[in-house]
C-alpha cells in the first residue's frame, strides 16, 4: 500500500512538474524572443538611419577622411554600442573601438546582398549584436563599395535573460511543491477505500465473516466495494450452512455410535461366545465365528473412537490432571497391551510431569499401535526432558524401522480416515487413532509431529509441556473428516 501511494505521487508530481516546466520554457522562450527582437529592431533602425543621415552628403568616391568621421559619427548614437568600423572592399579604412565580433561571414552577407544584415555574435562569452549595411550614395543609390558596421553588446539583455530563467525557477518550485500536496490529498484520497478494502479482507480472513464496508458514490470504487460486499454476505451464508451441516454430522455420529454401543456389547458377548464354541462345530460354522467375533471387535472399537472423537469436536473433553512418571506410564500402557517385549526402550527414569494418565496412555498406545501395524520392529520408545521441571518439555519418540510415509502423504497423516495406500480399504484399527492421539496432545498444549529420519522409517514424535496449557477453544469450523495413515 505504501508502494502504490509513492507511485501515485511520483506521478502527480512528474505531470505537475512537467507543466510547470513547459509553461515556464513557453514563457521564457516568448518573453526572450520579444525582448531580443524589440532591441535589435531599435538598434537596425537607429543604424540605419543614422548611416543614411551621415551618407547624404558624401562625395563619390569619399577619400580616407570623410570614412573616419563616419566611423566615429555612428558608434555615438547609440550608447550601449562598443564602436563601429568601416570596410572599403577587403580593408579596414576607419574604426572606432571593439570590431572583433565582425565576423567574415557577416561582411559576406553585406557585400554579396547589398542590402543591411544583422547577426548575433558571441566574442569571449559576452553576447552582441553585430549590423551591416553597404553605403549607397547619391539619389541613385550608388555603391560606393564601403561598408559600415555597428557592434552592440547584449549584456543587458543576457541578464534580463537569466532574470527571466531565475524568475521560471521561482515559478516552477512552488508549483512542485503543491503538486506533492495535492498528490498526497489525491493519494489518500484514492487509496483510502483500497485501505479499507485490505483491512476488511484481512477480517474476513480471520474469520469475521459479518465485515461489511459503507459504499459511498459510484465510481468503479464504490461498485468494487459493492462486489465485495455481495462476496462476503455470499461466504457468511454458505460457511453457515456448512457450519450447520458439520454439526448436525457430528451431532448424527455421536447419536448413532452412542446408540450402537448397548447392541454392540450384546453382539459383541455372543460372538465371543460362538468363537468359544468353534471347536465343537462343524464345516465353515467355525472359521465364520471367529471371523464374526473379529468383525464385531473392529466394530466396537470403531464406534468408541467415533464417539471420543465426538466429544473432541463438541469441546466436552476434559483433563483430569495428576503427576506422573512418564517413563513408568509409558512401560504400563505397552505392557497393558503385550508389546513390553517387542519395543526398544530408552526410557531415563525421574521424568515427571503434570497431564492426564488415561489420554496420555490413549496417545502411547495409538502411536506404537500404528508403529507395529504399518511399520516394521524393531520399535523403538525413546524419552527426553528439555527445559526447566516447570517451564520445560518432555519429548517421546515412536520409530520403526518401515519405509516411512510417502513425503507427499505426511501433510495428512493425522487426516481422519485417511488411507496412505489406496488400494488398502480395510485395516485393524478404527482409521481414527492418530487423529485422536493428536487431539488428546492438544488437550494437553502438546502437538505430535512425524518425519522420514535419515535412518528409515518412520518418526513420529509428541511433545508435551511440563505443566499443560490446554489451548483456547476453537471457533467451530468447517473441516475435512480426519484419520490414521498408512
Amino acid at each position: 500500500m505504501r508502494g502504490l501511494r509513492a507511485r501515485l505521487v511520483v506521478v502527480f508530481v512528474l505531470l505537475a512538474g512537467l507543466s510547470a516546466l513547459t509553461a515556464a520554457g513557453l514563457v521564457y522562450r516568448q518573453s526572450r524572443d520579444l525582448m531580443l527582437t524589440r532591441t535589435e529592431w531599435s538598434v537596425v533602425n537607429e543604424f540605419r538611419l543614422r548611416v543614411a543621415s551621415l551618407t547624404e552628403n558624401m562625395q563619390h568616391p569619399p577619400d580616407r577622411a570623410a570614412l573616419q568621421r563616419l566611423a566615429n559619427g555612428v558608434a555615438p548614437a547609440f550608447l550601449e554600442a562598443t564602436g563601429a568600423a568601416v570596410y572599403r572592399g577587403s580593408g579596414l579604412i576607419a574604426s572606432g573601438d571593439g570590431t572583433g565580433p565582425i565576423t567574415s561571414a557577416l561582411r559576406s552577407s553585406v557585400a554579396g546582398r547589398h542590402r543591411l544584415v544583422y547577426q548575433r555574435v558571441v566574442s569571449a562569452g559576452t553576447p552582441y549584436l553585430v549590423v551591416g549595411t553597404p553605403v549607397l550614395l547619391g539619389r541613385q543609390r550608388t555603391p560606393s563599395g564601403v561598408e559600415v558596421y555597428l557592434v552592440t553588446p547584449l549584456e543587458k539583455e543576457a541578464a534580463d535573460q537569466d532574470a527571466l530563467v531565475a524568475a521560471a525557477w521561482n515559478g516552477v518550485l512552488p508549483v512542485l511543491a503543491l503538486a506533492v500536496l495535492f498528490a498526497l490529498l489525491a493519494a489518500g484520497g484514492v487509496l483510502r477505500p483500497v485501505r479499507d478494502l485490505d483491512r476488511a479482507a484481512r477480517r474476513l480472513g480471520a474469520g469475521e465473516l459479518d465485515t461489511r464496508l459503507k459504499v459511498t458514490g459510484g465510481d468503479e470504487l464504490a461498485r468494487l466495494v459493492k462486489t465485495f460486499n455481495a462476496t462476503a454476505a455470499a461466504l457468511e451464508a454458505n460457511v453457515s450452512e456448512l457450519r450447520e451441516m458439520e454439526v448436525r454430522a457430528r451431532r448424527f455420529a455421536a447419536d448413532v455410535s452412542h446408540e450402537l454401543r448397548t447392541p454392540l456389547a450384546s453382539i459383541l458377548a455372543m460372538a465371543e461366545m460362538f468363537e468359544e464354541e468353534a471347536g465343537h462345530l462343524e464345516g465353515d460354522l467355525a472359521q465364520a465365528a471367529r471371523l464374526l467375533n473379529l468383525e464385531v471387535g473392529r466394530l466396537v472399537r470403531l464406534v468408541e473412537d467415533l464417539m471420543e472423537i465426538s466429544r473432541f469436536d463438541a469441546g466436552a473433553v476434559r483433563l483430569i490432571l495428576d503427576d506422573v512418571d512418564v517413563a513408568q506410564a509409558i512401560r504400563g500402557c505397552l505392557r497393558t497391551r503385550g508389546w513390553n517385549d517387542s519395543a526398544v526402550l530408552d526410557l531415563p527414569p525421574g521424568v515427571r510431569i503434570r497431564m492426564d494418565p488415561r489420554r496420555f496412555d490413549v496417545i502411547v498406545a495409538n502411536l506404537v499401535g500404528n508403529a507395529f501395524r504399518h511399520g516394521a520392529p524393531p520399535v523403538t520408545v525413546r524419552l527426553r526432558a528439555d527445559g526447566p521441571r516447570d517451564t520445560g518439555h518432555v519429548v517421546i519418540e515412536v520409530q520403526d524401522a518401515g519405509p516411512g510415509v510417502d513425503p507427499d502423504l505426511l501433510p495428512h497423516v493425522f487426516d481422519r480416515f485417511f488411507k496412505a495406500d489406496a488400494a488398502r480399504a480395510r485395516s485393524d484399527g478404527s482409521g481414527l487413532g492418530l487423529a485422536i492421539a493428536l487431539e488428546n496432545a492438544r488437550l494437553h498444549g502438546g502437538s505430535i509431529d512425524v518425519a522420514n529420519p535419515p535412518g528409515g522409517g518412520a518418526l513420529f514424535r509428541i511433545t508435551l509441556p511440563r505443566r499443560p496449557t490446554p489451548p483456547a477453544a476453537r471457533p467451530e469450523t468447517f473441516s475435512p473428516p480426519r484419520a490414521e495413515p498408512r
